[in-house]
């Protein structure tokens, strides 16, 4: 029986105290154990890194570890800062409003059995959308919209990944340190391994829940982030019309979430 790899699970964190407890319980809960869970804090100004302590001392065999990024604010020297950290042969790498499913562990490590797997990515729902069903909605619609029209730009979705340490210590000195924060960190991850020869899987089974919290962000701010897909293509020179899909998608999405949440109070009032 080949043996299981071990995974380290990292964790990036700035001013999540609404999210931090409720991420960090569902990593302890794994029927596989993660070989540690490394909480890295970025100059958080409330009670992240006093929140994430106090579940490390009640789960003392978890591994949980706190540590603190304070050198350069932003994700990406956070998410370095955190993969430097770890000691596992898998990095798997969430978000602090991460829910994980009790059985991520098992099936990343089920999908990095297969030797030409760099990295592998699983299926989002968010968990927080005002009426039932409506979670199924996620950015994950829309990147298997992008895996369906295209399978030579794969890639990573940064609520729910993880990447092999040796293919991470491969692109480490190529990953763009986007100081001016233009990018999708995780596409571009997914971009350089394929540049390097990893493959990118997607496993369907590799579940995990985030909030809706971004859909909930103004227009302008929700452009942004929806810009950043094709800024980041455009960063490594892929330029295909099917590559704004994700954009469009999502900004659909966007308003269709805004006007649920328009209409829920309504419909609270006439039930009561």
């Amino acid at each position: 029986m080949p043996v299981r790899p071990s995974v380290s699970l990292i964790i990036p964190a700035y001013n999540e105290e609404a999210t931090i407890e409720r991420c960090l319980l569902a990593a302890v809960s794994q029927i596989v154990p993660a070989a540690e869970i490394i909480v890295v804090d970025n100059r958080s100004t409330d009670r992240t890194a006093l929140l994430a302590e106090r579940v490390a001392q009640r789960y003392p065999g978890a591994a949980i570890r706190v540590v603190q990024q304070s050198k350069v604010q932003g994700l990406i020297p956070t998410r370095n800062f955190g993969f430097a950290q770890a000691t596992g042969q898998i990095l798997g790498r969430i978000d602090a409003d991460t829910v994980l499913e009790p059985n991520w562990v098992a099936r990343v490590a089920a999908a990095m059995s297969d030797p030409t797997v760099g990295a592998v990515t699983g299926p989002v729902r968010y968990y927080d959308l005002p009426f039932r069903g409506a979670g199924e909605f996620s950015d994950d619609l829309v990147r298997r919209v992008l895996r369906g029209v295209s399978g030579k730009y794969p890639f990573l979705y940064g609520s729910n990944m993880a990447m092999r340490a040796d293919a991470w210590r491969a692109i480490e000195h190529a990953a763009c340190l986007d100081p001016d924060d233009l990018l999708h960190e995780d596409i571009d991850l997914s971009v350089h391994l394929r540049d390097a020869d990893f493959r990118v899987a997607y496993a369907s089974d590799m579940q995990a829940s985030v909030s809706a919290r971004r859909l909930q962000t103004s227009p302008a701010s929700f452009r942004d982030y929806t810009d950043r897909f094709e800024r980041t293509y455009a960063r490594h020179q892929i330029h295909h019309w099917y590559l704004k899909a994700p954009a469009v998608l999502l900004r659909a999405v966007y308003w269709l979430t805004r006007s649920m949440r328009a209409v829920a109070p309504a419909r609270a009032a006439v039930t009561a």
